[in-house]
């Protein structure tokens, strides 16, 4: 086991101590140890490189029209109360010169969603990545979320749902593009 682990166990021991709790009890012994390990997977995306991740699956290609790739599932953790956040993206750009592997695009929104952050944050940061590997004309991020923060604790609203939108390039100066992506995306709910 590394350093760290035994270090966030530890901790999570003494935040479970700390609420009234035994951790020495037969269902709470490992829980401290199963919680750092769940925390490091969560968290696994302050270890991954965007390059790295890429991988160089850019390939060359004649495609210039618009490429969606909608409803990738993510799950995350906000940096407010360090409770999960899940969700779809949708994610649009165009080409020039260049196409992303398929896979990539889930890679790359579960490298940033594996990290503490605010969704608006998030949104800003795949949009960037896409557009930083791509070179594409523009791209198009929209991350649509339920937050457990709103729904399990404060004021629970359980049907609530974030939306946050990402426009860089052409999708930012052009109104037919954007439009064109956001039916695209809403044609299918």
């Amino acid at each position: 086991m590394s350093k760290t682990l035994d270090d966030l166990a530890g901790h999570y021991s003494a935040i479970i101590n700390g609420l009234g709790e035994d951790t020495s009890r037969a269902g709470l012994e490992d829980t401290p140890m199963r919680a750092a390990k769940a925390m490091q997977f969560l968290t696994q995306g302050y270890q991954q490189d965007l390059g790295d991740l890429v991988n160089n699956a850019v390939f060359e290609s004649a495609m210039d029209e618009m490429v969606v790739v909608q409803d990738i599932e993510l799950y995350s953790m906000c940096e407010h109360h360090v409770l999960p956040f899940i969700g779809k993206c949708h994610i649009a750009y165009l080409p020039q010169g260049h196409v992303l592997g398929l896979s990539k695009f889930a890679r790359i929104v579960d490298m940033y969603a594996r990290r503490l952050q605010i969704q608006e944050n998030l949104t800003r940061q795949i949009a960037e990545a896409v557009e930083s590997v791509t070179n594409a004309k523009g791209v198009a991020v929209v991350i649509e979320a339920q937050h457990m923060c709103m729904m399990m604790r404060g004021v629970e609203k359980q049907n609530s749902k974030m939306k946050t939108s990402m426009m860089l390039g052409q999708f930012r100066k052009s109104q037919a593009t954007r439009s064109e992506f956001l039916n695209l995306i809403s044609n299918n709910r």
